[in-house]
């Protein structure tokens, strides 16, 4: 397991322990622009994909940390919800299928530039035709590095991932700047975009 995931693992082990199940405003920017068949890459506690599923979405969700999985199947299974769960290596394990809606948020920043280059591409040929996908990275001026436990990882230029979506219609496109621990700052870039019919 990364460094990335053992961080994160542990972040959801005390967010379920504390009962913590928000919404963050990425995903709340993003739910009322999913339908059909949802691809929800690093859905962590799946928060977005059980907000999806209840209002009729399909979800299918990959996340490398097994409690989050734990989870979100729980959860999707106490409510009856067209949910499918899997722990995943996203790194390794290709994009199979092809989706509505396809979700990344807080993903693409913990891989190597190829990689994170190529799973990107990979979203976009996965989106079908008129789908949308709601993305967002952290990018450079960011100075919280802890969550990548001092593994590779891909901090994006300003407005690199609104120019991977050219072409795209956007129906977001914008810059967040979070404060952090230790007086350090999260910057992120968020896309959400629909593919020409």
């Amino acid at each position: 397991m990364s460094d990335a995931v053992n961080f994160f693992d542990r972040q959801f082990r005390d967010q379920i322990a504390a009962g913590e199940f928000i919404l963050n405003p990425f995903e709340e920017a993003a739910l009322p622009h999913l339908r059909g068949e949802v691809l929800d890459l690093g859905c962590g506690l799946g928060n977005l994909v059980l907000a999806a599923a209840r209002a009729g979405c399909r979800v299918t969700a990959f996340d490398g940390s097994a409690a989050a999985i734990e989870r979100l199947s729980a959860a999707a299974e106490a409510e009856g919800l067209a949910v499918v769960g899997r722990q995943a290596d996203l790194g390794h394990d290709p994009i199979v299928g092809s989706y509505d809606s396809v979700v990344a948020i807080g993903l693409l920043m913990f891989f190597p530039r190829p990689l994170s280059t190529e799973l990107l591409d990979g979203i976009q040929r996965a989106t079908r035709p008129g789908g949308v996908v709601a993305a967002n990275v952290l990018i450079e001026g960011t100075s919280y590095l802890d969550l990548f436990g001092g593994g590779t990882y891909t901090l994006f230029g300003r407005d690199e991932l609104a120019q991977a979506f050219a072409g795209w219609e956007f129906l977001q496109s914008s810059h967040e700047s979070f404060d952090a621990p230790g007086g350090t700052k999260k910057n992120f870039a968020t896309v959400i975009a629909r593919k020409p019919a």
